[in-house]
């Protein structure tokens, strides 16, 4: 069964505490483990996998939906691939202990398998089936709102290269705000002109930049602006 101390933390972490521990202690077991332990009987957690897989597909599809509801679905999909991905889901898991209490078989553990990003993916995926099936999808996403969103909400999966539109998805998504962009000045010898934006939402400076061109120097202001609003880093 799992140890105590994986359900006191589960406990203190995130809040989470199993009506069945059966099904952690499945979602847990690697196949090498319960291969080498025929003898009683076990179930790895690959079916749970399966589960976890899909109902974390939906959760981080609708999280998406309802954040950003101007970004088009190609880039919806494309943010959703980003975060359902081995080096994202195992960064999760090693977030959350999971690599500490995963059962392995002697020979996975000789192996260093406990590291190993696609294992650690798909222990993930297992716990949030055992979650689904012990106490429905809003404990799911209720933990994801403490592992995955804050992620999300820090626009590591954005990969931003247009400022001004992250910008305007960003203000706008409860509403139309007025967004405009002032040009303050232009420094240096016209061979190296420098010139400097502020950007305001409705009359109240949010950022500002430089760039040699109008447009990087907008850029430039949007970047600062989100900055400002905690959206990127």
């Amino acid at each position: 069964m799992v140890v105590a101390e994986f359900v006191s933390e589960l406990r203190a972490r995130f809040g989470i505490e199993f009506k069945d521990l059966s099904i952690l202690d499945e979602a847990f077991t690697h196949s090498s483990y319960a291969n080498e332990h025929r003898e009683l009987g076990i179930s790895d957690n690959e079916r749970l996998e399966f589960l976890g897989d899909a109902v974390l597909e939906l959760t981080v599809s609708d999280y998406l939906y309802r954040k950003f509801p101007n970004l088009p679905e190609g880039e919806l999909t494309r943010m959703r691939a980003a975060i359902v991905q081995t080096k994202s889901f195992s960064s999760f898991s090693r977030e959350a202990h999971f690599d500490k209490y995963i059962k392995l078989g002697n020979g996975e553990e000789a192996a260093g398998a406990r590291q190993r990003n696609t294992l650690l993916e798909d222990l993930f995926e297992a716990f949030c089936g055992a979650l689904y099936l012990d106490q429905g999808r809003a404990a799911v996403i209720k933990f994801c709102q403490q592992v995955i969103f804050p992620h999300i909400d820090a626009g590591e999966f954005r990969g931003i290269s247009d400022f001004k539109t992250a910008l305007q998805e960003n203000l706008q998504q409860d509403g139309n705000a007025d967004i405009h962009y002032e040009e303050v000045s232009i420094t240096g010898p016209g061979n190296a002109r420098q010139f400097n934006i502020d950007v305001y939402v409705d009359d109240k400076l949010l950022g500002s930049g430089s760039g040699k061109s109008k447009k990087r120097a907008e850029q430039a202001a949007a970047k600062a602006a989100l900055v400002g609003l905690g959206v990127i880093s």
